[in-house]
């Protein structure tokens, strides 16, 4: 059990659902610490540090921040079925540039715009503070004509790449990968808070067939733990990161140097500690919490600044 992913999630968190959608793919058995939606969240940060996105992953001691390094943890862990069929290992993790940042953006002033008064004043100031500027829901109301013909526009890739120049595919690259996964969390995000979304999605069929078949890979095996068992299950465990350098790093970094690492654009936390692995992908750090004592933290290195200490 203690080598069993624990997934620290809110139901609504699109991110999460790409996570969770993996899970079902993969078959894998899993573990779920519900988190809150807005800070405070001080059964989290004794794991990470301080890192503020949803959502975490957590295996013992090991903490995965960012949905692309708990993507390749698990895809390193349980190969079998693949995220990247008939060795499709570049574009598919690029479509995350796409549906993560430009698409996610324009889904998220789209939701809140449509949601309006609906959305409550606390999660406004706690996404204010996480970007670093207002989260200004009435802008995204004023400008959701705009916000619609977006994501039109977005969907209408999706679509395009389904019919497949008049031969029609179940997935955007033929084969199932993690670029459907990617590219659906949009739709879902839109599905879960619009009543608006079947007309959003009217003249889409092929998106709307896929939207099914995304639908029923299910989310795995879930059992539910409490937020204390997931923190004794880090005290009691054991980092399994191996010590790796990189002799090609830009920067001359290496294992053991003390550093920073936070996200580039929202949530821009950052959390310190010492290098135990680095690669062209991924980043991992060595930090200490008195709650929980010590833990190796996973990053991304796609999308995160890192910075001497």
């Amino acid at each position: 059990m203690s080598d069993q992913p624990i997934l620290h999630h809110f139901e609504a968190s699109p991110f999460s659902e790409k996570i969770r959608l993996i899970f079902g793919f993969k078959r894998i058995a899993w573990r779920s610490v519900l988190i809150p939606r807005i800070l405070p969240k001080p059964d989290l940060i004794p794991l990470t540090g301080g890192y503020r996105r949803t959502p975490v992953m957590q295996i013992g001691a090991d903490i995965f921040c960012d949905t692309q390094i708990i993507t390749r943890a698990l895809e390193a862990r349980h190969p079998e079925p693949s995220l990247f069929p008939r060795g499709h290992a570049g574009m598919p993790w690029a479509s995350a540039m796409w549906t993560d940042k430009v698409f996610f953006q324009n889904t998220v002033n789209l939701v809140f715009g449509s949601l309006g008064d609906k959305v409550p004043q606390d999660f406004i100031e706690d996404r204010s503070k996480m970007r670093g500027a207002p989260f200004d829901v009435k802008a995204m109301t004023a400008n959701l004509p705009q916000h619609r013909d977006q994501f039109r526009a977005h969907v209408t890739l999706i679509e395009d790449q389904l019919a497949g120049g008049g031969h029609a595919r179940p997935w955007l690259f033929g084969d199932f990968s993690v670029a459907d996964i990617n590219a659906y969390m949009n739709v879902w995000y839109v599905r879960s808070n619009l009543q608006s979304a079947d007309a959003l999605l009217a003249e889409f069929p092929r998106v709307r067939d896929w939207e099914s078949r995304m639908r029923a890979i299910g989310h795995g095996e879930r059992m539910e733990l409490s937020p204390q068992e997931a923190l004794d299950i880090a005290t009691r465990g054991a980092s399994a990161e191996v010590p790796a350098g990189d002799d090609r790093d830009p920067s001359g970094r290496k294992v053991g140097d003390k550093v920073s690492v936070a996200a580039d654009d929202y949530g821009k936390t950052e959390i310190e500690g010492e290098v135990v692995s680095l690669s062209a992908q991924h980043i991992a750090i060595r930090r200490r919490d008195t709650r929980v004592g010590e833990v190796v933290v996973h990053f991304p290195r796609a999308g995160y600044v890192v910075r001497p200490r």
